[in-house]
């Protein structure tokens, strides 16, 4: 049988990372022990939603869920150390690929000046195979990755460009976590705890899956052991990487 190749370990020598995802949970369900892990190095993480998840609980109304998975989601970044937490109340469900949405992706690049940009996984599946992706995690990566780079050109959005706001070429990397054909990844073996607590933050989204018993923690396990057996830890999270050409 054919072992997985190894993981590469991501670079650590950056500051500021910029996380950009579509919903509330998004970042919970893999990648927040990540987070952990570097913020208790002294790095700063901003988290960007680019929606508020309101069509994500069916048993509660948009205007109600919206506000309540806001509240969780604060509460999921804090327990592993970030406190900036910004919402751009774009229509949960809804995001398309595009212009607007990389317009709105930049300008926050430019305002918060990044060294990496983390995402969720923007494939087709998130197997390689048969578990399909949301439209919305793939409209948030492609954009994304497509934003970063549009940040750094001052002929691109030139509007944004006021009150000393400049370009920012200096994005090195996007992080996709959780893609099916990640080649990197880092040791969470010391944060993994935190990243579960993270995860169980989101109650009230949690508690509308399925039969109502899933488990954080082993649904957890599940992705962060065999990234740990590619790193040779116990526990890892995966990530494709993306190296950013302005040219």
């Amino acid at each position: 049988m054919t072992q997985p190749e190894p993981l590469t370990p991501l670079t650590e020598d950056w500051h500021r990372a910029l996380a950009v995802v579509a919903h509330p949970d998004d970042l919970e369900f893999g990648a927040a022990a990540a987070v952990a892990r570097w913020t208790r190095q002294g790095k700063e993480v901003v988290y960007c939603l680019l929606t508020s998840g309101e069509a994500g609980i069916d048993g509660m109304p948009p205007d109600r869920s919206r506000v309540l998975r806001e509240e969780e989601q604060r509460a999921s970044a804090a327990v592993v150390g970030v406190s900036a937490v910004e919402f751009l109340g774009l229509p949960d469900g809804l995001l398309e690929y595009g212009v607007p949405l990389r317009r709105a992706i930049a300008a926050v690049v430019r305002r918060h000046r990044p060294d990496v940009v983390l995402t969720n996984n923007f494939r087709e599946t998130w197997d390689g195979g048969y578990a399909l992706n949301q439209a919305d995690h793939i409209a948030c990566g492609r954009a994304t990755l497509d934003a970063v780079r549009d940040a750094g050109n001052r002929w691109i959005f030139p509007e944004q460009l006021t009150d000393g706001t400049q370009p920012w070429s200096r994005v090195r990397e996007v992080w996709a976590a959780g893609s099916p054909v990640a080649r990197h990844g880092v040791d969470v073996t010391d944060t993994f705890d935190a990243g579960v607590a993270s995860l169980r933050a989101h109650g009230a989204y949690l508690s509308g899956l399925g039969d109502g018993s899933f488990d954080a923690e082993e649904f957890l396990e599940g992705m962060a052991r065999p990234a740990g057996a590619r790193l040779g830890a116990r526990f890892g999270a995966a990530f494709e990487v993306f190296r950013i050409d302005l040219a």
